[in-house]
């Protein structure tokens, strides 16, 4: 199955690229940008310049960083410049750039997604950003940023500025994109609350709501004292009704809510 998810996401990011992204010129980073503006620069065909990059960084990054990669990132450094290859005489699916970065980014960002589902990488600028990580000390999301800025930069400079900014907004869509399939849409809130009420609105919660209670020990800043935060997790159909009892039984209670991407155990997802 994780050999799969990584051939089927280098087969939707190829898609992306050809049908939306390289057409309309958006170099939304990656090698698969670097290949955009080269064939720009010099009409070179992008996947051979993809093989060209992807290759010797990956044995790079063998060799650097450790043979850690295996086999299904070799996979994916060979299959996505192979399904380019396949898919480069397809007709653009649109040709408004806008539009381009937009879907163009949805694609490569759930294609991405399949293939770190997979366990793997597609190598290109991943490997190279951490290569910068090991020798000059900075962040991993402090190098990938360097690497596709330089992109976006280059993009604006070898066609033009509104093209190097729909770049960016192509990084953007693929960067949130990447992170749905990673963690799902959001389907749940986590919700703390600090009340002086603590038991007879655990109660209320058990029973109005049927959701578990976690009592989480806690110190007031100014006062210094006692304030256990009561934590539950609820689906969103759920939150309403959470609120209402929450205000019934304390409407001084302060209550903070965040967005739960995935839950695993009784009640809610299986791990």
């Amino acid at each position: 199955m994780e050999y799969l998810l990584v051939i089927a996401g280098a087969a939707v990011i190829a898609i992306g690229f050809n049908a939306f992204l390289f057409p309309n010129q958006v170099a939304s980073g990656g090698v698969s940008g670097i290949s955009t503006i080269l064939h720009g620069l010099f009409g070179w065909n992008a996947g051979i310049v993809q093989y060209a990059f992807n290759i010797p960084l990956f044995i790079a990054g063998v060799f650097i960083l450790g043979k850690k990669f295996g086999l299904k990132s070799f996979i994916g450094t060979i299959a996505l410049p192979f399904f380019v290859i396949v898919t480069e005489k397809w007709d653009a699916w649109t040709l408004n750039p806008l539009l381009g970065a937009i879907f163009g980014g949805i694609f490569v960002g759930f294609g991405i997604g399949l293939v770190f589902k997979g366990k793997a990488s597609t190598g290109g600028t991943d490997l190279l950003a951490q290569i910068i990580t090991k020798y000059l000390g900075f962040t991993l999301g402090t190098s990938v940023l360097l690497i596709d800025g330089i992109i976006a930069i280059s993009a604006a400079i070898v066609f033009d500025l509104e093209k190097g900014l729909y770049a960016l907004i192509g990084l953007y869509v693929t960067t949130k994109t990447i992170d749905i399939v990673q963690l799902g849409l959001s389907q749940s809130k986590m919700v703390y609350i600090i009340t002086t009420k603590q038991d007879e609105l655990r109660d209320a919660i058990y029973q109005e709501v049927n959701r578990g209670v976690t009592k989480i020990p806690a110190v007031g800043g100014y006062t210094g004292t006692d304030k256990p935060v009561l934590m539950v997790v609820v689906y969103q159909t759920e939150f309403t009704k959470l609120k209402q009892v929450v205000k019934r039984i304390d409407p001084t209670a302060f209550v903070i809510v965040s967005d739960a991407y995935e839950v695993l155990g009784e009640g809610f997802k299986r791990a």
